[in-house]
């Protein structure tokens, strides 16, 4: 089964039925309150009714609390009470939470010899009473609006989906099984064995490289290739960007610690995701990469954007354009860095762009991919279109489909086969090892953020959650996904999620 989360999940069953083994199998301690653990806390143990009227209203609290918070909350009770579900029901969805009962049809003979063991049991004519209320609880809560999954108490259930987001789909969006599936996209052109079909690359965005900052990028990418990643890219920024660290915090020129890692014995592609058009002259950005893609072989790839920082442009001494001009220096750029990467060293006139040759050597090795950066609808996707071999946008599988829609709309336009623009997702995504590493992981990295919204931004999620969200987009058409690692620490954080690279 697939449990939504961010939840609130009302365990439903008899005493005796497992309730309480499956939430610790499955949930992290602290988004799990139980009844009877707060009949311990506030009575003389966990069978003591006379305090079940405190512990209830704590009980109420700690939903209320996580619910606003958009936080997921299991709730461990009988779960046999319908005005109590309405109330948890009703603060779960005016925070906009799915609401979940967890039904365990739990034979009766193994809820009494449980029940028989317990140093307090619960009588047996109440015992009773909860198993003939649970024969019809599937009908009651679907007609409260419960979404219902069923397990049995004698074996564990299949986990959740292991991640503190809505990984789930909403029930506007379309589900992995709905999406209208495509032929797999066209994959960069020049790819080697390793890379044919759907593929992963690693995006860095920090470098906490201490005091030897080769020593780290050297382990980083030796790192990424055994573990099968498809290549690397580097951010192009002057200043370290407040979505992933600090101004003061280093960030390295791309194009010539790419060159760096050239050098090394990989297989890996290398290029940057995105350079701004702002930045450099086209024609030196298209030296820049034509001289990458010799020093490694054939492995570079171009990232282009229109730039959207402008402090960086400021402090650098930069101009830095409205929208609309910095779009039309995408425009030329892109259509610049395609006439000086083309053969022969002739004049060349086109829609943007007036050069009187094209002498640019070295050439590249072969058909240098350039990947235009942004989601844009009605000019970066038109440019990508145009001139790009793939285009790369960000967001969840609805985005991603409706932009690549809005996408082949446009290679339509220009004349185009869809196959010829691969679409690219950047993923930047929180992977931790278990539940409470997932979390330690948000909690470390969110600064004011509210945990639920950070880890919502960034899938926090296990790897083999992050591994099915990626094969939904593959399944979607995306070709490759960059995955980027907001507390990516060195090589150890690569090897730990080695899992996502292999496919």
């Amino acid at each position: 089964m697939r449990i939504p989360d961010p939840a609130l999940v009302v365990l439903v069953g008899a005493a005796g039925s497992g309730k309480s083994t499956w939430a610790a199998a499955h949930y992290r301690p602290t988004e799990v309150v139980s009844s009877d653990a707060l009949r311990a806390l506030v009575g003389s143990g966990t069978a003591d009714l006379d305090a079940s009227n405190d512990a209830f209203r704590i009980l109420d609290q700690v939903v209320s609390g996580r619910t606003r918070r958009g936080l997921t909350v299991v709730v461990d009770t009988l779960g046999l009470d319908p005005e109590r579900r309405a109330g948890w029901a009703a603060l779960a969805r005016s925070a906009g939470l799915a609401t979940v009962a967890v039904v365990f049809d739990t034979p009766g003979a193994t809820c009494r010899a449980r029940n028989a063991a317990r140093d307090r049991p619960v009588p047996a004519s109440v015992l009773d009473m909860q198993l003939q209320r649970m024969r019809n609880i599937r009908t009651e809560l679907e007609g409260e609006g419960w979404e219902v999954h069923v397990v049995g108490g004698e074996e564990a259930a299949a986990l959740p989906t292991g991640s503190p987001t809505a990984s789930a789909p909403k029930a506007s969006s379309p589900t992995a099984s709905s999406v209208t599936v495509r032929s797999a996209a066209r994959p960069l052109p020049r790819v080697t064995s390793r890379s044919d079909g759907p593929r992963v690359m690693l995006q860095i965005s920090r470098f906490p490289w201490g005091e030897d900052p080769l020593d780290w990028l050297r382990g980083v990418a030796l790192a990424a290739d055994e573990a099968g990643f498809a290549g690397l890219a580097l951010m192009d920024h002057l200043i370290q960007i407040p979505q992933v660290g600090r101004a003061w915090e280093p960030i390295p020129e791309p194009w010539v610690t790419l060159g760096a890692l050239a050098a090394l014995p990989t297989d890996l592609m290398l290029g940057t995701l995105c350079t701004p058009a702002t930045f450099r002259p086209a024609g030196v950005i298209a030296k820049a990469a034509a001289t990458l893609d010799v020093l490694s072989g054939g492995r570079a790839f171009c990232g282009l954007g229109a730039g959207w920082w402008e402090r960086e442009h400021s402090a650098y001494g930069m101009a830095f354009p409205a929208t609309a001009g910095r779009l039309d220096e995408l425009d030329a750029a892109a259509e610049t860095l395609r006439a000086l990467w083309a053969p022969g060293t002739k004049a060349y006139e086109g829609q943007r762009v007036s050069l009187p040759e094209t002498t640019c050597y070295p050439r590249p090795v072969g058909s240098l991919p350039l990947i235009i950066g942004g989601g844009g609808e009605r000019r970066t996707l038109r440019v990508a279109a145009t001139w790009g071999d793939a285009c790369n946008v960000q967001g969840d599988l609805e985005v991603v489909t409706h932009k690549t829609d809005v996408l082949r709309r446009h290679c339509d336009e220009v004349g185009r086969p869809h196959d010829e623009v691969e679409v690219t997702v950047l993923d930047v995504a929180v992977v931790g090892s278990d539940r409470d590493d997932t979390w330690a992981r948000v909690e470390r990295r969110r600064g004011r953020t509210k945990a639920a919204v950070y880890a919502a931004r960034h899938h926090a999620a296990e790897v083999a959650a992050h591994r099915e969200r990626h094969d939904r987009l593959f399944e979607a058409g995306v070709g490759t996904v960059f995955l980027a690692l907001p507390d990516l620490a060195g090589a150890r954080d690569v090897e730990r999620v080695a899992a996502l690279a292999r496919r």
